[in-house]
């Protein structure tokens, strides 16, 4: 699977793009049929409590899916948002399995 990674109003981390792409790539053994993944890290400054987001919008046959999350830090925010696409491809693979 291609991944494309975008950091908004944060440095560049080689630590956290290996950890995403470890996760994807569990992921992604589970559903094979993604075909690609843009990921996006974006750091808000003036959200206090949490503000970092992690975005990762998949390609896959028919309609992307996209899920995001907002935590008090990049760790957290990647999971969040990995374990949220499992749950969305989960459904997807039963709409295409029953087709």
């Amino acid at each position: 699977m291609k991944m494309i990674f975008k950091h908004e109003e944060t440095k560049k981390s080689d630590y956290l793009r290996q950890y995403a792409i470890g996760k994807l790539q569990a992921l992604t053994r589970r559903y094979p049929f993604a075909i690609k993944a843009a990921v996006t890290l974006k750091k808000v400054p003036k959200d206090y409590d949490k503000g970092n987001i992690c975005g990762i919008k998949l390609s896959l046959p028919g309609p992307e899916i996209y899920a995001s999350s907002n935590e008090n830090n990049f760790i957290r925010a990647i999971n969040n948002t990995v374990k949220n696409l499992g749950v969305l491809l989960e459904k997807r693979k039963l709409i295409l399995v029953h087709k």
